[in-house]
């Protein structure tokens, strides 16, 4: 999926909705493997984890993208 694809929708999600590294990856303009380190070390938010699946949410990465702390 083109990381276009994984923005596609993000403007009209709710600040409850969940979304995958994938899309946090194409929000922030680098790899998978960069969000997951940024998170460790706090620059980006902790994703949530569902079952065996982890995301982050939508509101906590809007606020950190318009410059607040995570």
């Amino acid at each position: 999926m083109k990381p276009k694809d994984e923005l596609k929708d993000f403007d009209r999600l709710p600040n409850a909705a969940g979304v995958t590294d994938k899309t946090v990856a194409a929000l922030c303009g680098c790899h998978v493997a960069t969000v997951w380190e940024r998170s460790k070390r706090g620059v980006l938010p902790k994703p949530r984890k569902i079952g065996g699946s982890a995301r982050w949410n939508v509101g906590e990465l809007r606020a950190v993208l318009q410059g607040e702390a995570a």
